[in-house]
C-alpha cells in the first residue's frame, strides 16, 4: 500500500509536541512543514519565536533533553519551505531528522548547492551515523524539467499538489499528475511524494500516475480517528 505521511504545520515547539504525540504509535513518520515567512508568507515553528528575529531559531528547542518530540518512537522529515535553505543548513542537519526536503525554486544557486554536496559534509561533520537523506520539493508552476537534471542526485522528489504552499486544505491542481508521470518515467525506482491536495478522492489519482508516498496534514490531522484517516487514504 502506499505510505501516508502526516504533516504537521506547528506554531511552536509545545504544539510540535502535542501534534507528534497523536501522531506516535500511528503513523512510522511525520513530516514537520517549516515556513520562515519570506519564501512562503506563512510562517511556522521555529519561525514564530520571539528569538527568531535574531537567528536564534531554537531558543525553545535548546532547552530540551531531546530534540525533536518522541524521536525515539517518531521518525521525521522537515519540509523546507524557507528561502535560501542552503544558507541554513547546518542549523537543521543536528536536530535529529532523517531526510531533509528542499524546495527548488527557493534555492539561488543550485549548482554550488550540489557541487559542494553541504548535507553529507554536515552530517559528517556533527558525529552522524548515517547520512541524511535529499529530497526536492517543486510546485506545479515551476517546469518539471527543471529537478531533472537533479534526480541522480537525490533521495525522492516531493511534488507539490497545491500552487499555493504553506497552507494547509488549498485546491488540488492537476498539473501535479503530469509532474509525477515525468518524475516516475525519468527515474523509474524513485521514490516520489506528493503534499497538498491529498485526499480520498486524489489519493487514488496520484498513485496511478506514480506516487509511492502521500503527505497529508488536513485530512488526517481534520479527522475523528487519525488512524482510520491514514488507512483510509492508504487504501484509496
Amino acid at each position: 500500500m502506499t505510505e501516508i505521511i502526516p504533516a504537521i504545520m506547528p506554531t511552536s515547539f509545545v504544539d510540535l509536541s502535542l501534534k507528534a504525540e497523536r501522531v506516535r504509535g500511528i503513523a512510522p513518520l511525520a513530516q514537520i512543514d517549516v515556513m520562515d515567512g519570506k519564501f512562503v508568507k506563512s510562517r511556522s515553528w521555529p519561525y514564530m519565536e520571539s528569538g527568531s528575529a535574531s537567528g536564534d531559531h531554537f531558543g525553545e528547542l535548546k532547552s530540551q533533553e531531546e530534540l525533536l518530540p518522541f524521536f525515539d518512537e517518531l521518525d521525521y522529515e522537515l519540509d523546507l519551505m524557507i528561502d535560501e535553505p542552503e544558507k541554513h543548513i547546518f542549523e537543521w542537519l543536528p536536530l535529529g531528522a532523517s531526510r531533509l526536503i528542499f524546495h527548488i525554486e527557493a534555492i539561488k544557486d543550485i549548482e554550488l548547492f550540489f557541487a559542494h554536496d553541504i548535507w553529507k559534509e554536515g552530517a559528517r561533520e556533527i558525529g552522524e551515523q548515517k547520512i541524511i537523506e535529499v529530497g526536492l520539493a517543486i510546485t506545479p508552476g515551476t517546469p518539471i524539467e527543471e529537478i531533472i537534471p537533479y534526480l541522480d542526485k537525490i533521495d525522492l522528489v516531493q511534488c507539490m499538489g497545491i500552487e499555493k504552499i504553506g497552507y494547509q486544505g488549498e485546491p488540488f491542481d492537476e498539473r501535479v499528475l503530469d509532474m509525477i508521470n515525468t518524475v516516475r518515467i525519468a527515474a523509474p525506482n524513485m521514490p516520489i511524494s506528493v503534499d497538498g491536495g491529498v485526499n480520498i478522492e486524489t489519493a487514488p489519482l496520484l498513485r496511478a500516475a506514480g506516487a509511492t508516498r502521500l503527505v497529508s496534514g488536513s485530512a488526517v490531522f481534520g479527522a475523528e480517528d487519525m488512524a482510520l484517516a491514514i488507512e483510509a487514504l492508504s487504501r484509496a
